[in-house]
């Protein structure tokens, strides 16, 4: 290679720069490995991780069990580029897929319609907010103070630079959203309201009331989870005119924050509103059931001043995920997968002192009985215990407390461990 471009050493390729930046002594670098030694060294720095910890931390990011089938599906070489599906005629199973896991989604969330997934819950939220604009014809937003911290820290980066002014809705003293603030602050200016349902505490809201005052203002109400395993026993929120939501927990490994996949869902009076892509189902020229992209409300695909979002594509193999997920449990399976994470982090809770009276799925936020929850959080680790989420960070009022979430993989002893640290109940 050196003679082909004629030089003489590999010194020759750098001698253009300066002797003072150039490095004369021998990389720290060890000699390199054999694949089998890779694979092991890799095994032993896996071992050293979370390998074989109990894991009580929720907010967002929840330990499920991803069924085996999921992985068999996904891996099959025409799932693996997800790109756009311009031409019908060649992706009829990426289609099809799309199509099944869109009406999945209305299935679960009650709506009429629902597009080909968002990139994840945090980035759906104002992509919905942002929807809401533009059927109300208004721009202020109310969010809940109970919806993800991080979600509304996405909200408002989107919102920062198109004035839409958004502002928070106080919680009440058993941990919901609080009525009251909601109607004083609700106005003929209000676009859309957004709240969380469990919320971020893990708590059910009262989509009804909340649902009833936003109408009578002429606020859209939006509608978001976290946690889709708590729709295997709760009421669907048709009381909402957008869902949105994320899926990680429908077999989507944690992978240290992502990627996710999110979902938006409205009524089919909005459907032209709705950012990201459709896929519909049609007859081909021999009266065949096919699939194929129906609605695109994008940049590429329409005049830009009509387009709703620049969301160009779609998380297609992490709904074909879920889809999977939702196929293997089912009905039935995902409301005795419901039942379970109820039973356990009800069992849990009665160990602890709650810092909320009221209704909870997974989560729930415990009082730290004068513990600090790092203090706790070090004493589980050391036992092989990821421990909760300290809330202070995102709510300095909770400065003694931490959200704590128990799913099917929570054990009995883990759990009695867990309520060991805290300490005796008070």
């Amino acid at each position: 290679m050196l003679a082909v471009i004629g030089a003489d050493s590999e010194e020759d390729l750098i001698s253009y720069l300066p002797e003072d930046v150039r490095f004369k002594g021998t990389l720290n670098i060890a000699d390199g490995k054999s694949e089998y030694e890779i694979i092991e060294y890799f095994r032993e720095l896996a071992a050293q991780n979370a390998n074989g910890y109990a894991c009580f931390l929720g907010a967002g990011v929840y330990n499920h069990y991803r069924p085996v089938l999921v992985d068999t599906v996904v891996s099959r070489g025409e799932f693996l580029t997800s790109y756009t599906p311009y031409q019908a005629e060649i992706s009829q199973g990426t289609l099809t897929s799309i199509f099944e896991f869109q009406t999945m989604i209305c299935q679960l969330t009650g709506m009429d319609v629902a597009n080909a997934s968002m990139y994840d819950g945090s980035s759906a939220v104002p992509e919905a907010a942002m929807m809401a604009v533009r059927i109300t014809g208004r721009d202020k937003i109310l969010v809940a103070r109970t919806l993800h911290p991080e979600y509304r820290e996405v909200l408002k980066t989107y919102t920062q630079h198109q004035g839409f002014p958004v502002e928070e809705l106080a919680y009440d003293s058993i941990g919901r959203l609080d009525l009251n603030d909601l109607k004083q602050k609700l106005s003929n200016e209000v676009a859309a309201v957004i709240l969380q349902t469990p919320n971020f505490f893990g708590i059910l809201e009262q989509l009804g009331e909340i649902k009833q005052l936003a109408k009578n203002s002429g606020a859209i109400l939006v509608a978001t989870f976290t946690e889709p395993v708590a729709l295997g026993l709760i009421e669907p929120p048709r009381e909402a005119d957008i869902v949105v939501g994320e899926l990680q927990s429908f077999a989507i490994s944690p992978s240290y924050g992502g990627p996710y996949v999110g979902i938006i869902a409205t009524r089919e009076q909005y459907i032209r509103q709705m950012p990201g892509r459709l896929v519909g189902e049609t007859t081909d020229a021999n009266g065949r059931r096919a699939f194929c992209l129906t609605l695109a409300t994008r940049e590429q695909h329409i005049r830009r001043e009509k387009a709703t979002s620049n969301i160009c594509t779609n998380q297609a193999l992490l709904a074909l995920m879920a889809t999977v997920f939702m196929t293997i449990y089912g009905k039935q399976g995902l409301r005795d997968l419901a039942e379970q994470n109820l039973s356990k982090a009800h069992y849990l809770a009665s160990k602890l002192t709650l810092q909320f009276d009221a209704p909870f799925f997974n989560e729930f936020v415990a009082r730290t009985n004068g513990k600090t929850p790092d203090a706790i959080n070090a004493d589980l680790l050391g036992r092989k215990i990821i421990g909760g989420l300290p809330l202070e960070r995102y709510y300095p009022e909770l400065k003694d407390c931490l959200l704590i979430c128990a799913t099917e993989m929570s054990r009995r002893a883990d759990m009695d461990a867990l309520a060991a640290a805290f300490g005796a109940k008070q």
